[in-house]
């Protein structure tokens, strides 16, 4: 069945050209610690908080991504239908746009924080077609959202839990994912980059871009870490030490140290892009 399954995806791949590889790419699924696997691909991250009465999915990634992400769950031993409620990082489309077909295939309650609920259920609003090989994150396909989500709070399912932390900025609903896994504080950082053309000064349509990019890193270095884990999987260098998992008597993805350099440089990328636009001429 995995096999069969990864064949399905495969067969997305040429449609995918303008996306990095990394993307699409199958990546073995493995046990992080506890009761939270990682069920995504190469680099776009999804992770399964399991337990007795159903499972939490994290990041339904791109719309191609569902097989992938389906392989990964039952190759572990879990059922995919098992899936009780899904979650993402952020209304993007590499973190979201699987999210409407994963709903159809197990009735997943869906769980979004309340500034990116609009742009989930509008599939990012209508303003031009979308294309489906463009690496346009903004558009995706639209889904119901079952339950808004504000700062600090709580899901459940059985006796899995996560809590859900708003680091706004890359957007408005950007979300951070906490849990205890085996006694140790996990936490999936939802992005705090700043991306190409995002603008922070005088922006019209994010008036609270920057403060909210502030507010963001304030949140993220107040949060005890034990595992750095993100929305991707290059922003803990997750390949690398996936293969440490062979070789290592420790857990190699028990990283505090890691997660605090992670958070300074990107801090620090942002306020020299917020310092750089503030010194350009205004138009």
């Amino acid at each position: 069945m995995f096999l069969r399954l990864l064949f399905l995806a495969s067969l997305c791949l040429p449609a995918l050209a303008q996306l990095p590889g990394s993307w699409t790419e199958p990546f073995p699924p493995h046990k992080i610690a506890g009761n939270l696997y990682y069920v995504g691909s190469r680099d776009l991250a999804s992770y399964l908080v399991t337990s007795s009465e159903g499972h939490i999915l994290i990041n339904s990634s791109l719309e191609e991504s569902v097989p992938l992400i389906r392989a990964s769950i039952e190759q572990l031993g879990f059922k995919f239908t098992d899936v009780k409620v899904l979650l993402i990082s952020h209304a993007h489309s590499d973190h979201c746009a699987g999210s409407a077909e994963i709903i159809k295939l197990t009735g997943a309650q869906y769980m979004v924080m309340e500034p990116d609920a609009p742009a989930v259920e509008s599939g990012g609003g209508a303003r031009k077609s979308r294309i489906k090989n463009r690496a346009d994150y903004t558009q995706f396909p639209p889904a119901k959202v079952d339950r808004v989500l504000k700062d600090g709070d709580e899901v459940r399912v059985g006796d899995a839990v996560v809590v859900a932390h708003l680091t706004p900025g890359h957007t408005r609903g950007c979300t951070t994912w906490t849990m205890k896994a085996d006694s140790l504080n996990a936490v999936l950082i939802g992005s705090p980059n700043v991306n190409p053309g995002y603008v922070l000064v005088n922006n019209l349509a994010y008036p609270s871009i920057a403060t909210d990019y502030e507010q963001c890193f304030k949140v993220l270095k107040a949060l005890p870490c034990d595992l750095f884990l993100g929305a991707h999987g290059g922003y803990y260098d997750m390949e690398k030490k996936h293969a440490a998992l062979k070789s290592s008597t420790a857990n190699p993805f028990a990283d505090p140290q890691g997660y605090q350099r992670y958070i300074s440089d990107k801090e620090q990328a942002f306020r020299a892009e917020w310092e750089r636009q503030k010194a350009q001429p205004a138009k």
